[in-house]
């Protein structure tokens, strides 16, 4: 297992790339809009992980919500997992609260899914699977 990325809310992902492109010299290597979790990302590797800058695209997402509640900045920690099925069932089974059962489809084609921050002493974790 290693880190896949970061995640940081922003409220624009344009004025964040001003520090991460600017300040920092990373380059952005894509941006996509993830309809199904209401949020536009851009990643921007940094050695062997990323950073994914995300924004809002509607105020019922759950990056508006975390945004409101506690205003920018780390959302979640990305860890990518060979099986991502597996090590849902795995962790299920141990009685860690899960917020997805089941994969679904996240930013760059990955299989994703959210493991609840009561489970891991207030991290939001999110898995994922790459798909080649």
């Amino acid at each position: 297992m290693k880190i896949d990325h970061l995640g940081i809310a922003t409220k624009e992902i344009a004025e964040a790339l001003k520090f991460w492109e600017d300040a920092l010299g990373l380059e952005k290597v894509h941006t996509e809009e993830v309809e199904d979790q209401k949020v536009r990302v851009a990643m921007l590797p940094i050695g062997e992980t990323n950073i994914e800058l995300l924004e809002p695209t509607a105020d019922d997402s759950p990056i508006s919500k975390f945004l409101e509640k506690r205003g920018g900045g780390i959302h979640h920690v990305a860890v990518e997992v060979e099986n991502i099925q597996t090590s849902l069932d795995k962790l299920k089974s141990e009685g860690t609260r899960l917020i997805d059962e089941t994969p679904r489809i996240g930013a760059d084609g990955c299989l994703v899914a959210f493991v609840h921050p009561k489970s891991t002493n207030g991290v939001l974790l999110e898995l994922v699977q790459k798909i080649s």
